[in-house]
């Protein structure tokens, strides 16, 4: 899993949902995926398709999931996401 996702891919996605995204009590919601982060701003979680993102310090992030296909949407979704014009 390590390195399977760039960095900069996620803080695109990150930086996309929160201009764009729709308030929630979770966070902001932009095309299936949910952007917030912790009170401190360090780490950011992305949510949707049954999975949650969490990218911290020196771009380490952690995929929770239960099966592949959550994860293979999920990262169809930021695809999207990144690749929008």
């Amino acid at each position: 899993m390590k390195n399977e996702i760039d960095g900069k891919h996620i803080l695109s996605a990150y930086e996309r949902i929160i201009q764009h995204g729709e308030n929630t009590t979770d966070g902001k919601l932009y095309q299936g995926v949910t952007a917030f982060s912790d009170i401190d701003g360090y780490t950011i979680y992305l949510k949707g398709s049954g999975v949650l993102l969490r990218f911290g310090f020196h771009n380490t992030y952690h995929l929770d999931y239960e099966h592949d296909k959550h994860k293979d949407d999920f990262l169809q979704k930021l695809s999207n996401i990144i690749n929008e014009k």
